[in-house]
């Protein structure tokens, strides 16, 4: 029986990425397991995967250069074989003439096709990436340079350079692009009440509850199996535990997880509303997400048999109308946006959105967060919570909180009093988390209550 290939394996998921959107995160694994690759096989094709992911603008320059044309212009089986052809040549180390060849046998049914690879790959063997990439950026703009040579699309480059501005830190730019570009450690949770963060041993994270993971196979760890533990970015608990923790809380709160999918934010707060003795409601719009949602909480609801808690699909913004109308006390609004946040976990991300799907998603952002407004009981807390700090996502969105009788909290105090010693910058009551500074998502984070309750201040309850 031959070998798994773990090159096989890598293509075939920057394929389907690129064919059928799907999210390398969920299907790698998947990949591996079906494969049966040992575990140093595994750690080739995800560094192989990944990476081609992450510089895949780099690398497509390089492909169109030494092709002799746009990438547009090469189906989407050899295009793929070639961007992982590239990686090898110019990101990892594998000799020359084994990253042409084992890529190029990829093809091997495909004879014009493996012909033409092997060109391409040929030539880029010739030049070290480094110096074709100068030729290619000659002439650029310094922005556009910098987004080649860092792996971001351009128009990303400039609004992470915006939302730095605002903190007055853009000489953190290149430190923020570099951290986009390094794999993250697999960060956990222990759910409150089910497990103690210190009981495994393990590093902590910037969330008093979250933990490094070991190294491996993440599911291999006993506690996530069972469901005490969980995968989830310390920048997710912190974001959830802001609005949890913001003040102590009362038996009989009814909260809220206004987009719930796929469910990670929701577990949290399912084991905090156990603790509590609140009630949960998880919303989402999808029928296959939501069911990711109720296999998120499983877990919470055996071990917590009197936890109220139910998993409902439908389109958020019908909150906040007849028997929903002031209904809830807190509401965690984990709104759909750009994931520009994220790039460092989903790499493809970056070269999935465009500038021109932002004002559709802040116009989204902006309508559940006016439907948030109408669900919420006065004096009640809502988190607004983005995994991007494109400031049309974040800034413009919370600004329009006034008009819907809204008032910021001082989030800044509630996640310094769960994060002792967190750096944080300068956002006014919000936070801004970021990867190269908190080691967490690129979340944005903003606590608002009615403003009848203005004069409330949030205080941490500090369990």
């Amino acid at each position: 029986m031959s070998r798994p290939d773990p090159r096989l394996v890598a293509r075939d998921v920057v394929l389907d990425v690129e064919r059928d959107d799907a999210y390398a995160n969920l299907l790698l694994p998947q990949r591996i397991r079906d494969a049966g690759l040992s575990p140093a096989d595994a750690g080739f094709a995800t560094e192989l995967a990944y990476g081609t992911l992450r510089w895949q603008g780099q690398h497509d320059a390089l492909i169109a250069d030494a092709a002799g044309r746009p990438v547009a212009e090469i189906d989407a089986e050899t295009l793929a074989t070639l961007r992982i052809g590239s990686h090898q040549l110019s990101r990892m180390r594998v000799p020359s003439h084994a990253a042409v060849h084992e890529t190029v046998a990829l093809l091997r049914h495909h004879r014009g096709r493996a012909g033409f690879a092997n060109a391409v790959l040929r030539r880029l063997s010739e030049v070290p990436a480094e110096q074709r990439l100068a030729a290619i950026t000659e002439g650029l703009s310094a922005d556009e340079r910098q987004a080649l040579e860092s792996g971001h699309p351009a128009w990303v480059l400039r609004a992470l350079r915006r939302s730095l501005e605002r903190e007055g830190a853009a000489d953190e730019l290149p430190a923020l692009l570099a951290a986009d570009n390094d794999p993250p450690a697999v960060q956990l949770v222990a759910l409150p009440g089910l497990a103690e963060p210190a009981a495994l041993g393990l590093e902590p994270t910037a969330s008093p509850i979250g933990r490094v993971a070991p190294a491996g196979d993440p599911a291999r760890v006993a506690e996530i199996a069972d469901g005490t533990w969980r995968v989830q970015d310390a920048g997710s608990q912190l974001a959830a535990l802001a609005l949890t923790r913001a003040r102590p809380a009362a038996a009989g709160e009814r909260w809220l997880d206004l987009c719930a999918g796929p469910g990670g934010k929701a577990a949290l707060m399912a084991a905090e509303a156990a603790l509590a003795g609140a009630a949960l409601e998880a919303n989402e719009v999808l029928p296959h997400r939501a069911k990711l949602v109720r296999q998120a909480v499983r877990a919470v609801e055996a071990a917590s048999p009197a936890l109220d808690s139910r998993v409902v699909t439908g389109d958020g913004r019908r909150y906040g109308r007849g028997d929903t109308a002031g209904a809830f006390d807190r509401i965690l609004l984990d709104a759909p946006c750009t994931g520009l946040g994220a790039l460092r976990r989903r790499p493809e991300a970056r070269w999935r959105k465009q500038p021109g799907d932002v004002p559709a998603l802040a116009g989204l952002q902006a309508e559940l967060l006016e439907a948030s407004a109408r669900a919420l009981k006065p004096g009640g807390i809502i988190a607004y919570v983005t995994c991007s700090p494109h400031l049309a996502e974040t800034r413009a969105v919370v600004d329009r909180a006034a008009a819907l009788g809204l008032v910021p909290l001082d989030t800044r105090a509630v996640v310094r009093e769960l994060s002792p010693g967190i750096a944080l910058g300068e956002t006014g009551d919000a936070v801004q988390l970021w990867p190269h500074r908190n080691g967490t998502d690129a979340m944005f984070i903003q606590l608002l209550t009615t403003a009848d309750a203005a004069a409330d201040t949030a205080a941490p309850a500090g369990r």
